[in-house]
């Protein structure tokens, strides 16, 4: 009996490793890595989207930026893109004018679902941040399912050509953005065809635009903001005329497509003063 019981163990593998920044945790939809930081009780959580190329467990590459969200007690999770055709890192169905491969809403909703079932985070504190194509996908997640996360944290990508005519519901946002990013300009880039003429072509969206959408879907007041702050790495202008529950904000720093030094004390600020 004991004999056949190590024999089956040994044909399924043993019992599965917990997940970590190195074993995935596996979902129907994908995986996705994961670090908790030290303590008991209901954590917070951010969900990060990474860029075009990128993997879930090359995000904890970053320690910079891992490590200051652990430090500050959130638990991080990092799903991983679907596999692109050449086989170098993972992308996101995320432009609503093309077929997707999967369905990444429901796939990133299944991730939040599983940290709060079996790893302890708070429903109440648990956001969504992705860089370059991620926070497109961040983005376009936030139109979709404006709910689905407590507030979201665009950096470097927001909508895409054609722009969205209009989203869900309002949302809770800081869209973070380089003064010379030249991957993702803040006007977009031209990626293939004739440039916007061409209905075939395939164009970055104008970040300007993508923060005039969440204006309208705020309902802000004004097109102006009315808050600015000028101290420090990032220029900050906020709109809080708007629905009640919503906050909307872009900060600017001055660099390029890259998650600059400070991004993670900027956005955990932000998200503990909603």
């Amino acid at each position: 009996m004991i004999r056949a019981l190590l024999a089956s163990l040994l044909l399924v593998g043993g019992p599965a490793a917990a997940c970590s920044t190195t074993t995935a945790c596996g979902l129907e939809e994908g995986e996705y890595f994961m670090a908790t930081p030290e303590g008991e009780g209901l954590k917070p959580a951010v969900v990060y989207i990474h860029g075009w190329g990128g993997t879930g467990s090359g995000v904890f590459r970053n320690t910079g930026m891992t490590n200051g969200f652990l430090e500050r007690g959130y638990i991080l999770a990092a799903p991983s893109g679907l596999p692109r055709a050449n086989g170098n890192g993972g992308t996101w169905s995320f432009r609503p004018a093309n077929p997707g491969r999967r369905d990444e809403v429901a796939f990133i909703q299944s991730v939040r679902d599983d940290l709060i079932a079996n790893h302890g985070a708070d429903p109440d504190r648990i956001y969504l941040a992705g860089f370059s194509i991620g926070g497109s996908m961040t983005s376009y997640f936030a139109c979709a399912a404006p709910d689905g996360f407590t507030a979201y944290a665009p950096i470097g990508g927001n909508f895409w050509r054609p722009h969205p005519d209009s989203c869900e519901g309002s949302v809770r946002m800081i869209h973070t953005h380089g003064w010379t990013d030249g991957t993702v300009p803040l006007e977009g880039r031209v990626l293939r065809g004739e440039g916007l003429d061409d209905q075939n072509s395939l164009i970055q969206g104008d970040i300007f635009q993508a923060m005039q959408i969440w204006r309208a879907t705020n309902g802000c007041k004004q097109l102006k903001a009315d808050r600015f702050v000028t101290e420090g790495f990032f220029l900050r202008r906020a709109w809080d005329r708007c629905a009640e529950g919503s906050a909307l904000e872009l900060a600017i720093f001055a660099g390029g497509h890259a998650i600059p030094r400070g991004w993670t004390e900027l956005v955990t600020d932000w998200f503990e003063a909603l």
